[in-house]
């Protein structure tokens, strides 16, 4: 079962970063800074349970949160 996720991404055409669904095609949201971008979509994470992946501006992802069924929970 393909986990389900939310990315932090800049937007080469338009400048600043968007917020996506995993495997769209179109940003949920756009934003002037990475700030307010991470912001947004952990909400949307959370609300959404999801994975949430946060990439630099050279694509290759830098962070990650999982807020929803994590396929590796830390024990204990």
């Amino acid at each position: 079962m393909p986990r389900k996720t939310h990315h932090v991404v800049p937007n080469s055409d338009r400048g600043g970063w968007d917020v996506k669904r995993g495997g769209a095609s179109k940003a949920s949201k756009h934003f002037d800074t990475k700030k307010d971008a991470e912001k947004y979509g952990r909400e949307v994470s959370r609300n959404q349970r999801t994975e949430f992946l946060i990439h630099g501006k050279d694509g290759k992802i830098q962070r990650s949160d999982s807020h929803g069924n994590d396929p590796h929970p830390p024990k204990g």
